[in-house]
């Protein structure tokens, strides 16, 4: 393939090339990264091995696979201490997800998208795609249709511009005109509901996390799935949900998310 040019030079592409790495989620061949790469064969294995020198990848000779390393993971959990909402919303979380037996989701908003920054569980009935450390698109979430809806207008025109509006489930939603709708009423009830929107079987009711002058700091939901309980059921737990995100909120007075 052509290479690219990079205002940020090498350090941008080997960090493009980290970013290809981390999205497989799990140990990746050189090949495999050469489909989805912009750069040269030469340039392409040039990055890799300095990463892997860096620590910031570490490369299995036996399988010939290369996977996400240890630096990275230090420099994570540094980041989640430092820049994220988690830390200091944990005991809420773990608090929720005992209370409903439920997934509880912790998100924030980074570039359009939703990143997942905290996931407890009461126990392993069912599963949903939403991992720590994930993203996900805003527009068929719980938690990124209740960040969204509370965002002021500026914000929200870009975040809008941003969503792909790829028809994940049936429920998707497929325009910017239907999802504005929806945001209004999130806007009134407070809470945002999936509607098995991105994963067909899971339901979720979200409420936004604000500041003391209504910014949006994150997102927290309970996810079930469709065989567990319904969005009726789910509906039931909205009052213990805005209290918890309130208190959150207030928890997070003084911390400032990431710009």
């Amino acid at each position: 393939m052509r290479e690219k040019s990079s205002g940020d030079g090498t350090v941008g592409k080997a960090l493009s090339v980290l970013d290809m790495v981390a999205v497989f989620g799990q140990p990746v061949k050189f090949n495999q990264l050469l489909e989805q790469s912009p750069f040269p064969k030469a340039t392409l294995y040039r990055l890799l091995q300095t990463l892997v020198h860096q620590n910031m990848l570490a490369f299995d000779a036996d399988q010939g696979t290369y996977q996400v390393g240890l630096r990275v993971v230090r420099l994570a959990h540094s980041a989640w201490k430092s820049s994220s909402l988690a830390p200091l919303a944990r005991p809420f979380v773990d608090a929720l997800a005992q209370q409903t037996g439920d997934i509880v989701h912790l998100a924030q908003f980074e570039a359009g998208q939703v990143l997942y920054i905290d996931k407890r569980k009461a126990d392993d009935q069912f599963e949903t795609l939403a991992q720590v450390g994930n993203v996900a698109p805003a527009y068929c979430t719980g938690v990124g249709k209740a960040m969204l809806a509370f965002m002021s207008p500026e914000p929200l025109q870009l975040a809008l511009s941003q969503q792909a509006f790829h028809a994940y489930t049936p429920s998707t939603h497929k325009s910017v005109k239907s999802l504005q709708a929806e945001l209004a009423q999130v806007r009134l009830e407070g809470v945002a509901l999936d509607r098995e929107e991105h994963q067909q079987g899971i339901i979720s009711i979200a409420a936004p996390i604000l500041s003391a002058n209504n910014r949006v700091l994150g997102a927290l939901s309970v996810a079930t799935s469709t065989a567990h309980k319904s969005l009726a059921d789910l509906e039931t737990l909205k009052p213990a949900l805005l209290r918890i995100a309130k208190q959150i909120g207030q928890e997070a007075q003084f911390w400032q998310p990431p710009t």
